[in-house]
């Protein structure tokens, strides 16, 4: 059994941007760090990260006052912010910068006084963050029967925004969708999507067709992980997203001959070389790295942490 390796997988920029935030927190200040919900979408990175003093809450009632308060990468709403100020927390933002993007250009839209639709997925955090910021205006469009479905007055002055972490093909086809609907409409760059979602679902689609198996290593509840299984799933090639090598089930390789192996954004790359060891357990004799695109980006650290 042959194993390639998708290149560029794994951490993204905003997701080691975040992780620094909490570590140097953690250093500068001592624990504990409180961390709203998910510092990133990884219960590997999460429980390493408390096993070192961050205590991760699900609301900020939950925190102390005044106490040392980091946000996730995924982005808060206005309202959070406040409730933040009003307990006197000492907050770091940890929000992704192209997630920041995002919010500036809702904020935008709300002030020329457009009708704003984002596509993205219900209940994840970062459509609830952006959607905050202008909840009154926005509209959330989950799919190309939404779109198909949205009765606005004639006239509307409409912005769309995207979810930065979503599948490319199925944000085109609801873009699409939309822009028959309502061609005035003002549509969003591409890079709504993040540089790294875009490049992990390329390679998986260069890969996928000449594979017999797709491995994601990423979380449930990542939704960028659950895009590059989509991705694989849709090119016709079998897919599982498994959260470490544990997950693995040897029935799922039989016949199998050549598999293709991913991360998500928020895995981490120790989990891709104990994947890696397992299936050498299982019969790989070959590891070879596909490298789509080399990436350098990087974003800077805010103030409280350097």
């Amino acid at each position: 059994m042959k194993v390639q390796l998708a290149a560029p997988r794994g951490f993204c920029a905003g997701v080691e941007r975040a992780i620094e935030i909490v570590e140097r927190a953690l250093t500068l200040y001592g624990p504990p760090v409180y961390v709203r919900k998910e510092i990133v979408h990884n219960l590997h990175v999460v429980e390493d990260l408390r096993r070192r003093g961050a205590i991760f809450v699900n609301d900020l009632s939950e925190v102390p006052a005044k106490s040392v308060t980091i946000f996730s990468a995924h982005g808060v709403s206005p309202a959070v912010r406040a409730d933040a100020d009003a307990r006197e927390l000492k907050v770091i933002d940890a929000t992704c910068p192209l997630v920041t993007k995002v919010h500036l250009e809702a904020l935008r839209y709300a002030e020329e006084g457009a009708t704003i639709l984002l596509i993205g997925h219900k209940g994840h955090e970062e459509v609830e963050g952006t959607m905050g910021e202008a909840p009154d205006r926005m509209r959330l469009v989950t799919s190309v029967e939404d779109a198909e479905a949205l009765e606005l007055p004639a006239g509307t002055k409409i912005g769309v925004l995207t979810q930065t972490t979503l599948s490319v093909d199925d944000t085109k086809a609801i873009l699409e969708a939309i822009q028959r609907r309502f061609p005035d409409a003002s549509t969003p760059r591409k890079d709504d999507i993040c540089y790294a979602t875009q490049n992990r679902q390329a390679a998986v689609k260069a890969l996928a067709p000449e594979s017999d198996l797709v491995l994601v290593i990423g979380a449930e509840n990542s939704s960028n992980s659950q895009r590059l299984k989509e991705v694989a799933l849709a090119r016709g090639t079998p897919a599982h997203l498994v959260s470490d090598a544990s997950r693995l089930d040897p029935a799922w390789f039989v016949g199998v001959r050549r598999v293709t192996v991913t991360a998500g954004a928020s895995a981490p790359e120790h989990l891709v070389q104990e994947l890696l060891e397992k299936l050498r357990l299982l019969g790989a004799d070959t590891v070879s790295e596909f490298v789509h695109v080399e990436e350098h980006v990087r974003f800077p650290l805010p103030p409280e942490v350097i």
